[in-house]
This record gives C-alpha cells, structure tokens and sequence, in this order.
C-alpha cells in the first residue's frame, strides 16, 4: 500500500537540517579564522620603517624583526593574509589616514597628538630611548645635553620629545636612525636620541660609540590602525591578548633580543 507523505514533517525535517549545518559551519569558521568581519578583503597591510633592528630590518629582500614576527602572529590568529610596506616612519601615519594601508608596526608609542589621527592596539612590548655619544665625548648625562646638537629619528618620540626638552634649533632630525649615527661620527651632532635596541646595534658596528647608562625615556610599543575601523582595533587587541597569555609574543622578542 503506498503511504501518504506528510508535507509538514517533511518541511520540518529540512528546517532542522538546515540549522544544524549552519551552526556547525558557523562553529568551523569561529574555530579556524575569527571570521574576518573587520577586513572584508581578508589581507591586513601594515606599514613599517625598515631601519630600526631589532624591531624591523632587511635580511637579503625580507624584512624581519619582532614587528613583523608579531604582526604576522595576529595576522595568522585573526585569518588574514599579511603585507608589509616600508616606507620613512614620518608617512606612516599619513598613509593610514589615506587608507593606503590598514595600520602601521614600527616600535610606534603612543601619544596625544598621534591619537588625533589614529587608533592604537594595545601595547605589545615596552622601548628605552637611549643617548648614544662619541667614546670620548664630555656628554655623561642628561644634563649634559643642554646647549648640544642631538640627532634624531624624524617623527619617532625620541624626535618630539628632545624639541620639547632642549630646543627645536638644537635638533637635527633624519630620515633613517642610520643617518643620524653617520652624523654623531662625522662631528655634526653630539648625540643620537633612539630606542636602546637599535642603539646597542648601531654602537656594536661601531666601535668609536657607546650607549649612555641613563636612559632617556621609557615608553610601551603599540600598533597603529585606522580610525574607520573600530572591529579591526578590537580584532587586534584580541589577539594581542591571546598571543601574550600563550607565551608568543614574549617568545618573539626573546628571539631578537636575549636576557642580559
């Protein structure tokens, strides 16, 4: 005897099917890639000043360094692709204004007058600004450095905090921190304000340098991201949680920067 097909438990049979296989897509899809919403092409492209080891600098045609290792880990948990673009750290927040790129990783501090045009992560690792002199300099100390030239990093807080502290007319600022450790040896500053990483490098390939006891300032690293995208600065922040409470970021810098 043929049997009579109910409609309705038909109906509700597909109905449930449907509801479990989108909640078991939605699951997959939380598990694996955190979804992606912030960025709708899926590629998060931050920009970096490529001079500044340990934080960022070339190996051959590659830049590595701890901001683009970290950069690269948040990129991995959130499920996006990772670019990275040097550029002169003076147009990095511009170039986040533009939309050219989504933010900017370059050991970047946050300060009052940046927070006018960006948004900041929280902070993924902690900067000294550090003096560096001649070996045989009269320079011992802060004090000292009333009246000197100091070289800086164009736009980095070593740069705005030394106009503030001695005199715009006593600041010379460079494009790359390279640039003005050239200058402290050819005699045309008498000291560089930069982070103490990349200080302890510029001394180690100079013999002629050291890096002063006296730290100059301390200051936490965070990364900066467009304000036109709120989900993108708590999708980073989320990560940057996860990936400190996991040991990774703290694995990352460990690689570049060993205890002393």
């Amino acid at each position: 005897m043929k049997k009579t097909i109910n409609k309705k438990s038909i109906l509700f049979v597909l109905l449930a099917v449907l509801l479990i296989v989108s909640v078991v897509a939605c699951g997959s899809k939380k598990d694996t890639a955190k979804t992606g919403k912030a960025l709708k092409d899926g590629v998060l492209d931050l920009a970096t000043n490529a001079h500044f080891p340990p934080y960022e600098f070339y190996d051959g045609e590659d830049i590595v360094g701890i901001d683009p290792e970290i950069a690269q880990a948040v990129a991995d948990y959130l499920g996006y692709e990772f670019k990275i673009h040097d550029m002169e750290f003076n147009n990095i927040i511009a170039s986040i204004e533009s939309g050219k790129v989504d933010g900017g990783i370059a050991g970047m501090t946050v300060t009052e007058e940046r927070l006018e045009s960006v948004n900041f992560s929280d902070s993924y690792a902690t900067g000294i600004q550090s003096i560096i002199v001649t070996q045989d300099s009269d320079i011992k100390g802060l004090d000292n450095l009333a009246d000197k030239i100091i070289g800086t990093q164009l736009g980095t807080t070593g740069y705005i905090y030394a106009i503030d502290d001695f005199g715009e007319e006593n600041v010379l600022a460079f494009d790359k921190g390279a640039d003005a450790v050239v200058a402290l040896n050819s005699g045309k500053v008498n000291a560089v304000i930069i982070d103490n990483e990349p200080a302890k490098s510029f001394v180690e390939a100079n013999e002629n340098l050291k890096v002063l006891e006296t730290d100059y300032l301390v200051e936490d690293y965070a990364i900066a991201l467009t304000k036109t995208n709120d989900a993108l600065l708590e999708e980073v922040n989320e990560a940057l949680t996860a990936l400190g409470e996991s040991g990774e970021l703290q694995k990352i810098i460990d690689k570049y920067i060993k205890a002393e």
